[in-house]
C-alpha cells in the first residue's frame, strides 16, 4: 500500500523548512491568497532540495480572509484566475529545473468546487488548458474529482488527517469548533485510518491516493513527522503521486 502525503506551502507561515523533509508533494500558494513570486521561487528551491513533487496551490483573491472566504464569480473568471496562478506556479517550477506535477486548489475554492459541479468544471477546464498532464487533486469523491476525469485529467482523490469530517463525507466548517483536530497523536492515527479504510462520501467508500496536512496549524512540523512515522510503522510507503 502506498500513499502521497502533501502539505500547503508557501504561505507565509514560516514553518516550511521543518515540514519538507516528511512530505512528498508540496502545494505552492501562488500569490492570491498568500505568497508571491519571490515566496514561490523559495519554496520551489526548498522542494527540490528535498526532493518533494510540485503542485500549485490556486485560491480566490482573498489574502485578508486567507483563500478561506466563499467568493462567487463568473466561470469565465474563475477560469483566469485559476488559469494565471497555475501558469504563474509553473513557468517558476521550470526555471528551478522543475516539473509542475500537481494542482490543488485551496480553501474555499476547494471546498465550493467539491459541492458545485459547473465552479469543479471551470476549474478542470483551466488546469487542463495549462497542461494536460497535471494530477488534479480534489476531495475524494467529490465533484471535482469528477470533473478532472470528464476533462481527462489524472485525479487524486484527498483526505485530510487534521481535519474532521461530516457523515456525507464533506469537511466540517471551520465555523465550527470541532473542525480541525489538535493533537498529533490523533492526527496521525486519522492518516491511517483514512489510508486503510477510505472515506465514505455520500454512501461510496472511495479510495484516498494523497493525504493533506495543513501548514498553517500550530503544531504542523510535529504532524507530518507523526504521521510519516506512522504510516512507516504500518507498512504503507509514502512517495509522490
Amino acid at each position: 500500500m502506498k500513499i502521497d502525503l502533501n502539505c500547503d506551502m508557501g504561505e507565509n507561515i514560516g514553518n516550511d523548512a521543518e515540514i519538507m523533509p516528511y512530505i512528498t508533494s508540496a502545494n505552492i500558494a501562488c500569490g492570491f491568497h498568500a505568497g508571491d513570486e519571490i515566496i514561490m521561487r523559495e519554496t520551489v528551491r526548498l522542494a527540490k532540495r528535498f526532493g518533494v513533487a510540485v503542485g500549485a496551490h490556486p485560491g480566490w483573491r482573498d489574502r485578508e480572509g486567507f483563500g478561506r472566504r466563499e467568493m462567487s464569480l463568473p466561470l469565465e473568471e474563475v477560469e483566469a484566475l485559476v488559469r494565471e496562478q497555475v501558469e504563474a506556479l509553473a513557468a517558476i517550477a521550470y526555471a528551478e529545473g522543475m516539473e509542475l506535477c500537481h494542482v490543488k486548489p485551496h480553501g474555499a475554492l476547494y471546498n465550493q468546487s467539491a459541492k458545485d459541479r459547473a465552479l469543479a468544471n471551470a476549474v478542470a477546464r483551466a488546469v487542463k488548458s495549462v497542461s494536460g498532464g497535471v494530477i488534479l487533486v480534489g476531495l475524494a469523491g467529490s465533484g471535482l474529482v469528477e470533473a478532472g476525469i470528464e476533462v481527462g485529467l489524472r485525479v487524486a482523490n484527498e483526505g485530510f488527517p487534521d481535519r474532521n469530517y461530516n457523515s456525507d463525507g464533506t469537511l466540517v466548517s471551520r465555523k465550527e469548533k470541532r473542525a480541525v483536530i489538535e493533537s498529533p497523536e490523533e492526527i496521525a492515527s486519522h492518516a491511517l485510518e483514512l489510508v486503510q479504510a477510505g472515506v465514505d462520501f455520500g454512501g461510496r467508500r472511495v479510495r484516498v491516493e494523497t493525504l493533506c496536512l495543513h501548514g498553517d496549524h500550530p503544531r504542523a512540523a510535529e504532524n507530518a513527522r507523526q504521521v510519516r512515522e506512522t504510516l512507516a510503522k504500518a507498512g504503507i510507503e509514502v512517495r509522490a503521486l
